[in-house]
């Protein structure tokens, strides 16, 4: 048993030498794709593409970057994984024509290795909104502190890495921006590649210094690239993390929510509105949001379910869109970079005055038509016995079953009665007189 073992042991020791010389031999590069606004669903694809790249031992791990900014949280999350990283973290501002503004900046700024492609630019890192507060609600002492502090903070990145500590607290103060061969000349950035494989010869041999002062060169080589995606789940929770989406899933609610509560039973509609609704609080407890925008909307859809129940003929709609319009302008924080696209404003404010003017005229259309059923019309009418009244069973009017008892002695099921008098929901009925034609 002893001798299995060692035979195990060795044979585990020879496997992990061999896996280590063929991972000597063939280097990995790992590609990460960042597109977009930078939110926490990026920030943890991130870190999760870091792990990966220190699991696998990989030379280096590439950030392609691409991104009009996004919320400050977000991107200092990012930016512990990358200054951490067990691995040099190069972000490459690509590709032709993309840009890394705002929280880009300080992204790239933060790298071991910044670079960038043709026709590309970075700059315009003054803060819009950090933390809780927009900038138009903020005193001018407080947008003081939170200019200092983002331009303090991006200074340290700057000397981190050995970049240019004037134009980077320039970015910040005075919104400056700059192209890739700018960027190059003012040291903001190490080198400028045409495309990721460019960008990989260029960074053979070139040294890194990660965090605690270990020095590393990028012996790269022919390395293979292994591209780490995000999972579908990641994708979906990025693309719901939107201002016009969480806008269109809250519309998406009250209409599943409003449909189910006037159509009980339906089943469908309600479920379709109470997942569309978990997922507009989830996307909105990624944004910027402003409590007042917000409980404007939701109250917007309220007098919209309840003009379908109360005959205001159009005066909570009318108040509905008023209140809709105006949360819908005020309910994120941040900027251009946040605000619902005022077409989808007005599609969905139109859309919701043509559901509730359907309801309002099919409200008045059924006032104007006369009693269907009940014991209004029941008294004198003519209805079918369904089972034997002896004395009492049930007769059956207009789709309708009521307890009913006879005066005219038995009467046997499927024999016409007329209803003489109601009394505490049970009929009293007698039997209906035929008349022979001759």
């Amino acid at each position: 048993m002893i001798r299995v073992t060692r035979i195990v042991v060795l044979i585990g020791i020879l496997l992990g030498a061999f896996a280590g010389t063929v991972r000597a031999a063939s280097p990995t590069v790992v590609v990460l794709l960042a597109d977009g606004i930078v939110n926490p669903v990026m920030a943890d694809y991130i870190s999760r593409g870091i792990e990966e790249a220190e699991a696998v031992q990989a030379v280096a791990c590439i950030i392609q970057l691409d991104t009009p900014g996004g919320l400050d949280t977000a991107m200092r999350d990012i930016i512990q994984d990358i200054v951490n990283a067990r691995v040099p973290v190069v972000v490459f501002v690509s590709p032709s024509g993309g840009r890394a503004v705002s929280a880009g900046v300080f992204i790239t700024v933060a790298a071991h290795v910044a670079a960038m492609a043709p026709n590309t630019a970075i700059g315009a890192a003054s803060p819009v909104a950090v933390g809780p507060e927009g900038e138009v609600e903020l005193s001018e002492t407080m947008r003081e502190k939170i200019l200092n502090d983002a331009a303090a903070y991006i200074r340290s990145l700057a000397e981190a890495q050995g970049r240019n500590i004037e134009w980077a607290e320039q970015a910040v103060r005075e919104a400056v921006s700059a192209t890739e061969q700018e960027a190059l000349d003012l040291n903001v950035i190490d080198l400028v590649a045409i495309d990721l494989s460019d960008l990989i010869t260029e960074l053979d041999g070139r040294e890194v210094a990660l965090l605690g002062g270990a020095v590393v060169t990028l012996e790269i080589g022919d390395a293979s690239v292994y591209h780490v995606d995000m999972t579908w789940m990641e994708q979906f929770l990025f693309a719901i993390t939107d201002p016009n989406i969480a806008f269109v899933l809250m519309g998406l609610a009250t209409l599943g929510l409003f449909v189910e509560i006037s159509n009980p039973g339906l089943i469908f509609p309600g479920v379709v509105g109470g997942i569309s609704a978990i997922l507009a609080f989830y996307s909105l407890g990624n944004l910027p949001v402003d409590i007042a925008g917000i409980l404007l909307v939701i109250g917007a859809f309220g007098l919209f379910i309840t003009e379908a129940f109360t005959a205001s003929f159009g005066l909570l709609t009318g108040s509905g869109i008023i209140a809709l319009v105006l949360g819908s302008l005020i309910m994120f924080k941040g900027g251009p970079l946040f605000q619902i696209d005022a077409w989808l404003i007005v599609v969905l404010a139109v859309g919701f005055v043509v559901i509730s003017v359907f309801v309002v005229s099919r409200m008045i259309a059924s006032r104007r038509q006369p009693v269907g059923t009940g014991r209004e019309q029941l008294i004198g009418m003519t209805a079918e016995v369904k089972t034997t009244l002896d004395p009492e069973g049930t007769i059956f009017f207009k789709g309708e079953l009521w307890a009913a008892v006879s005066e005219s002695g038995r009467i046997e099921s499927g024999e016409s009665v007329v209803v003489d008098r109601i009394e505490r929901l049970k009929s009293y009925v007698s039997r209906k007189e035929t008349t022979e034609g001759t």
